[in-house]
Parts: C-alpha cells; structure tokens; sequence
C-alpha cells in the first residue's frame, strides 16, 4: 500500500488541456473514485498515474518517491480496463499468473497466488476453463484476479463495470468494496455512474473541463456541493435550479423570484450581505419537496408553493413531478403510491433548511 500525491498534473493533446493542474493526495489503503462526464479528463489522469501518459507539467508521487517519468512496470500498479482484456487462448488460470510469469515467479509461489486470488474473486471451480466460456461478469473477475495476484501497491480501475448488465453491475460493486477491504491496497476508480461513485466511494474526486470541482466523502459531495456543477452533476433526478434576487427584509433577509418570495432567517443576512440586491442561482433537491401533509417529516423549514402538474415520471418505487409555478419548472420525488393528474393544481412544501444558494458569476456555493 502507498499514499498517491498529485501535484499541479497537467496533459495536454495539442491545444487541449484534458488535465489542468491537478492537485490530490490519495491515502493510503484508501477507495477514491474519479467522477465526471465524458472527457472530463479523468481517464488521462488515471493513466498519468499508471506511466502510460507523461504529463506535460506537475508531478506523481507514489508515498516520497517521485514516479513521474518512471515505466509503468516500475510503478507496481496494477489496471483494470473497461474491456475485459483476458487473453482468449489461455485458460482462467493462465491468463491469472501470466504478470507472475512475467516476472519470473517460482511455480509454486504461481500456484499459491493464483489460489488466493481466485478464492478472493470467487473462480476458483472456473481455473481450467477459457473466455469463450465464462459469462461478462466471470471474464471482469478474471481481469481483477489478474491485476491483484501481483499485490501491487495501486489497484487503478478504469470503467470496469460500464460492459455489464445492471444487475450484475450492481453485484459487482459490492463485491470490489468488499474486496478493497480485504485487501486495503490503494484504489483509484474512474466512472461516470454516481451511483458507482456514490456507492463504493471512501472520497469522491468529482471532475470537469480537466480540473477537480471537488474532493469529499459521499455525504459532503451530496448534502454540501461546493459548486453548481456538483450539485448539478450528483443526485438523480437532478437539483432543481432558479434564479431569485436577494432582497432585504427588515432583519432577515428575501429570495425573489417572479412567482414567490422566500423569507429566510436572520442569521442568512451576514451570508448574503455583499448580494442585496442582485441575482443568485438557487437549488433544492426534488427529494427535499413535499406535496401531502402526512410526507412532510418533522423538523423541516417548510415554505408552500401552488403548481400545476405539467408531467408524471412514474419509476415504481418513486414518482417524478414535474410541477409549474408559473415560470418555474420544479421536479418533485414522491413515493410511487401517490396518485397525480397531469393539469391538477397542488400545493408543494419546499425545505428551506435543504436550499442551496451559488454566486451566478462563479458559480461558487454560498451555502
């Protein structure tokens, strides 16, 4: 196991900037996922951290050692690609052992190290058997046995979920988490799933235009979005955005919209003392609205708005509202046993205790 550093890493192809002075400490033993939409760079800096790609400015640091011009068969990492990558005519056994056989295992330790790491995937009754005859999930078993058996201080994970099925994805997951744990060999993950991200994730790096947006646990990337983008980019279905002037109110001080007013407490004056007067984007989640008395839980700041249901997504466990206030188009999870008419007017309860509020021009959160 080691610590991973990042240092101001930077790739370009041609004049694009896939990777823009990225900075990450990654722990020891610990489970990071990479986030962000396609080409956000994510992939380019997992494989700069492999030594496939050599940035073109900063540094990786495996603990104190500077690894960033080092061979990737000199960086004791393993990779774990979204093709399965197993080599079709070798058996499951073989195509295990073949990085031992590199470099030049006894045939006995071969033996033993196969054993583990097939036990630990659970193929061990498949070791004689070929690709051609293992379903998706058994051939990406193959891949991850391949890639521990040479217990390499960074196990890096590029995708390797994207070609299953969903049930099987949603095995798969726990099953690498489990294994992590097992194992406690640095992890580095890339997906564009958050619910991969969200599920399997010690920290979450979430990226964009090659730059980390930010870097938390699940929970803080969820409940406390650093910026627009993340709050955006996590939760399905998306947050719900608006803009709203602020405006004071005596002591306390306004959200104004051209459909509502929101009155907050006191204590939000000194947060949004330099915005009087001028327009913010606003968010709430669509899980953080209400539209019956018996759904509304205790403890919630509530605010009531009149709509009209525009749409109804019905997804079985839940149900997506799409209820308009005027000119506000809001999304709103309820359960799926709640009956909606398109063209109905109802009343929705927003949580003010869950807004979220972000600067328009740096789209930064202020709370």
């Amino acid at each position: 196991m080691v610590e991973v550093k990042l240092e101001n890493l930077t790739k370009r192809f041609g004049k694009v900037v896939a990777v823009n002075k990225v900075n990450l400490t990654i722990r020891d033993g610990e489970f990071i996922v990479l986030l962000g939409p396609s080409g956000c760079g994510k992939t380019t800096t997992l494989r700069c951290i492999a030594g496939l790609e050599i940035p073109d400015e900063g540094k990786v640091f495996f603990g104190d050692k500077d690894v960033t011009l080092l061979p990737p068969k000199d960086r004791n990492v393993s990779m774990v690609f979204q093709s399965y990558a197993v080599w079709p005519h070798m058996s499951v056994f073989d195509n295990i052992a073949f990085p031992l056989k590199i470099k030049k295992v006894p045939e006995n330790e071969i033996k033993k190290k196969v054993r583990w790491a097939a036990e630990l995937l659970k193929i061990e009754d498949l070791l004689e058997r070929y690709p051609h005859q293992l379903s998706g999930g058994q051939r990406q078993r193959v891949a991850v046995a391949r890639a521990i058996v040479v217990e390499p201080a960074v196990l890096l994970m590029d995708e390797p979920l994207s070609n299953l099925d969903a049930l099987l994805r949603v095995m798969m997951r726990s099953e690498l988490k489990k294994l992590q744990r097992k194992i406690k060999v640095t992890t580095i993950y890339v997906t564009h799933d958050q619910v991969e991200a969200m599920t399997m994730a010690d920290r979450i790096a979430v990226m964009n235009q090659g730059k980390i947006m930010q870097v938390g646990t699940p929970d803080e990337i969820y409940n406390k979005p650093a910026n627009l983008f993340v709050a955006g980019f996590i939760g399905s279905p998306r947050m719900n955005f608006f803009d709203a002037t602020v405006a004071e109110k005596e002591d306390k001080v306004s959200l104004e919209t051209s459909d509502f007013s929101i009155i907050l407490e006191a204590n939000y004056r000194k947060l949004l003392a330099d915005y009087f007067n001028k327009s913010v984007t606003v968010g709430i989640r669509p899980e953080h609205i209400y539209v019956e008395k018996h759904m509304i839980p205790s403890g919630i700041k509530p605010f009531k708005i009149k709509g009209k249901v525009d749409f109804i997504e019905p997804l079985g466990s839940d149900t997506i509202l799409h209820v308009n206030t005027g000119s506000i188009l809001m999304l709103v999870k309820v359960p799926g046993s709640y009956r909606a008419q398109i063209g109905r007017e109802i009343e929705v309860v927003l949580d003010l205790n869950q807004l979220h509020v972000f600067d328009k021009t740096s789209e930064k959160a202020l709370f």
